[in-house]
């Protein structure tokens, strides 16, 4: 009786996890060295605008609860960032990666397929970041669909935009703002547009990117990250006596 009972409960288990992914693309492992997230950015970053339904897309609405809860919640010791995504909405995108840079948690990031666009805060918005060497990642200005007044304010608006993209991405990264902007601006890359598109080697190379590695080096990361944390709080607790914040 006690086996089927823990048979159904693992059914369960599986079956919330399973609609957890469909649903949010995201997932918490219950029986590894460390309890850690791990949260997929995919497609294209869904900001205020509902995209087509043929369109694979991530949505900030679901995101960002789910940081919240990840860095309430005190179980999960760490979260892993899988990134295989076009770019989309800048503002939905740095909002996710300010949430991300911002939290006390320990946090990796993990390339694959591509990060391109807002896709480059969202790399380097975690403590480490990797990359696998097939993986690419394209630098360009940004760009707005829709009517665009011919006025200055337009072009200011657009520099102002662009210095924070710029900003972000070096605050959190070893590339510097002149180097940035040099790949940003490039020609002769990209067919009717200006920018770069690095591989995993050269990201890592330009400072983008922390580490050339796959899933296992990236979660071997954020296990030595989250000992190293556990053993300061020990530290803090007998130095001091308190419970650690």
């Amino acid at each position: 009786m006690c086996s089927q009972t823990q048979q159904q409960d693992g059914g369960q288990e599986l079956q919330q996890q399973q609609e957890q992914i469909l649903e949010f693309g995201s997932v918490g492992p219950c029986s590894a060295r460390h309890l850690i997230h791990c949260l997929n950015i995919i497609g294209q970053v869904e900001g205020h605008y509902i995209l087509p339904p043929q369109n694979k897309t991530t949505k900030y609405e679901h995101i960002i609860p789910a940081l919240v809860a990840i860095e309430q919640d005190r179980s999960v010791e760490g979260l892993v960032m899988i990134l295989n995504t076009v770019g989309g909405d800048v503002e939905a995108g740095l909002a996710i990666a300010e949430l991300v840079a911002s939290m006390k948690t320990p946090t990796v990031s993990l390339v694959v397929g591509g990060g391109h666009s807002i896709g480059v805060p969202l790399a380097v918005c975690a403590d480490r970041s990797f990359i696998v060497p097939s993986a690419t990642m394209t630098i360009h200005p940004v760009r707005m669909n829709g009517t665009v007044l011919g006025v200055p304010q337009t072009l200011s608006y657009f520099e102002k935009m662009q210095e924070r993209i710029v900003r972000f991405v070096c605050d959190n990264s070893h590339i510097t703002a002149q180097r940035f902007r040099e790949l940003m601006l490039a020609n002769g890359q990209l067919v009717m547009d200006v920018g770069s598109v690095i591989d995993g080697e050269a990201a890592v190379k330009e400072g983008l990117i922390d580490r050339l590695g796959g899933l296992s080096d990236a979660i071997e990361c954020l296990y030595d990250m989250i000992e190293n944390c556990s053993e300061k709080e020990v530290i803090k607790r007998d130095v001091h006596g308190d419970r650690p914040l």
